[in-house]
């Protein structure tokens, strides 16, 4: 007996004496997943942007990381990040906000307010901000296990693209237009039938004639193609956007040194960066390539552009008063975001949250 507690002293000694193990293995392993391929921006920025910056950063920390990318719907396809993310099939994920209103519900402000501000700089500033610094916008991500690290998604300003010339609202009577998300509601009043739709769908449902024209933008616009499809272009002004952002699994996050947590913030925010920088000289060339390429563009008039935002229903006043109804802070967070963007500059041509 007495050998045997003797021994355990002596192992219980040594373990106090050893040094403490890490809480993490100095080789991180993570999973990155998006649903759409890397052609867009949003994925391709986290080779270019994400992953070098992190890595950078961990030079001299003794961690390290290693990514294993999974796009094009390989292990979630578009609106499925948060959900594979959440549930750990992978630690990091372009989460779309866009594409799953149903649950990030508060961060689709921007799709419900159009009209507001055709600078993606500006708004990806003020949604970015709002993510980080409103607890309510935190708390969503939170219910789902997800910690949202920045990078935020920009979506340059809506154009509309049609197999048809547009010269007003009554050239949209009745034919089929496409549209993401929350973006369908611009529609209305339009005369237009509004058909859900994706990037990964548009080219070839225009081509079949599944619809006669698309909600889309620019930098994504030239990329998909679609101007061979949809050659009349209408700078419509419907506005930038905010569609998301990268988010990380809680619990995974909580388990990373402190290190490895600091370099995927930079990594982050150097995704940002070179996103809006990309982002700028995408559109300007988008547009060149464009035309080369045979499109006819052309701005709307200003009394296409009034007809249409003076027509449409309140959609913003609609979400904000369904999210109220279920205890969410839909009024609220309308009038912060509209508030912002104000006070960044911006002239909405239709002060959704005042009516």
């Amino acid at each position: 007996m007495f050998r045997t507690t003797a021994a355990a002293a002596a192992l219980a000694a040594a373990a106090l004496a050893a040094p403490a193990a890490p809480a993490f293995a100095e080789d991180v392993s993570a999973s990155i997943v998006a649903g759409h391929p890397p052609v867009f921006r949003w994925v391709k920025m986290f080779p270019q942007a994400f992953i070098p910056e992190v890595e950078r950063r961990l030079e001299g920390t003794g961690h390290s990381m290693r990514f294993d990318e999974q796009y094009g719907g390989a292990v979630a396809k578009v609106g499925e990040e948060l959900e594979a993310v959440e549930e750990g099939l992978a630690e990091i994920g372009a989460v779309s906000s866009l594409f799953d209103p149903a649950k990030l519900t508060l961060q689709n402000v921007t799709y419900y307010t159009p009209f507001v501000s055709d600078d993606a700089d500006l708004v990806t500033q003020v949604m970015d901000a709002l993510q980080r610094e409103d607890a309510r916008m935190q708390a969503i991500y939170d219910q789902f296990g997800i910690v949202q690290i920045g990078g935020p998604i920009a979506i340059d300003d809506y154009l509309l693209m049609t197999t048809f010339p547009v010269t007003s609202l009554a050239d949209l009577e009745g034919r089929k237009i496409a549209a993401p998300g929350a973006a369908i509601n611009w529609l209305s009043g339009t005369g237009a039938v509004g058909v859900s739709g994706n990037l990964t769908l548009y080219y070839n449902d225009i081509k079949t004639g599944v619809y006669d024209g698309v909600l889309v933008f620019a930098s994504a616009a030239l990329p998909g193609k679609l101007y061979e499809v949809a050659p009349h272009i209408t700078k419509v002004g419907l506005g930038a956007q905010y569609a998301g952002s990268i988010g990380v699994n809680k619990d995974w996050w909580e388990d990373l040194p402190q290190e490895v947590r600091d370099a995927m913030l930079a990594g982050a925010e150097a995704y940002k960066a070179a996103y809006l920088a990309d982002l700028d000289a995408t559109v300007k060339k988008a547009f060149e390539v464009m035309a080369a390429n045979g499109a006819t563009i052309k701005d709307a008039s200003p009394e296409m552009r009034r007809a249409w935002a003076a027509g449409m229903d309140n959609v913003a006043k609609e979400w904000a008063g369904t999210l109220d109804a279920r205890g969410q802070p839909g009024s609220a967070i309308l009038s912060t975001y509209m508030d912002a963007m104000r006070a960044a500059g911006a002239t909405p041509l239709r002060d959704w949250d005042k009516e």
